[in-house]
């Protein structure tokens, strides 16, 4: 694992210190790390919903059927 150092203005280090004296967190790096996984999972998220906004869409109904293919079909996948 490789270092990084940053700088925090005195608000947002008072913030981190209190999350990880709250007991949430062991460290301000774990803390920073966990903010940072989140914003990872945001990011891919986005990018799913912007993929689906962007493909074809379908004509048939969302429905309980629908699931039941669409369960069929990546299962046959695997």
């Amino acid at each position: 694992m490789s270092t990084m150092n940053i700088s925090l203005p005195e608000a947002l280090r008072s913030f981190v210190d209190s999350q990880v004296s709250d007991g949430d967190y062991t460290s301000s790096s774990e803390y920073v790390r966990e903010l940072l996984r989140k914003e990872q999972d945001r990011v891919k998220l986005r990018k799913l919903i912007m993929d689906g906004l962007e493909s074809e869409v379908i004509d048939e109904p969302m429905d309980e059927q629908y699931f039941d293919k669409f369960r069929k079909r990546i299962s046959e996948k695997k």
